[in-house]
């Protein structure tokens, strides 16, 4: 029989390892010919008007830390937005190119 005690040790248990299976992925959503002058080492190019439909075709989960980032931070609040409209809870807008990559530490 098992315990209070366990069932809770053992759904922690369960939170750890499904969390440890989310990721970080960094999504410029800039346009192609943007992404292509330059753009974060190991970065998505989902193009804001398209990432409802290409996030999945990215194997992009929704329990992934999803950070985004444009040119000045509109187009990613935009992408924010919807994605959090069809489930996505850990995305986060990072703003533009060069704020993105002060916060992510990478050059």
């Amino acid at each position: 029989m098992f315990s209070v005690k366990t069932i809770v040790i053992t759904s922690f248990g369960l939170l750890v390892a499904f969390s440890a299976l989310a990721r970080e992925v960094v999504i410029d959503v800039r346009t192609t010919q943007e992404f292509q002058a330059g753009h974060i080492d190991g970065a998505l190019n989902i193009p804001h008007g398209d990432i409802a439909q290409d996030i999945f075709k990215a194997k992009v989960n929704k329990d992934d830390h999803v950070v985004l980032y444009c040119r000045s931070g509109n187009r990613s609040g935009i992408a924010l937005k919807t994605l959090q409209g069809i489930g996505f809870t850990n995305a986060e807008n990072y703003g533009s190119l060069e704020e993105a990559k002060k916060r992510l530490q990478k050059p």
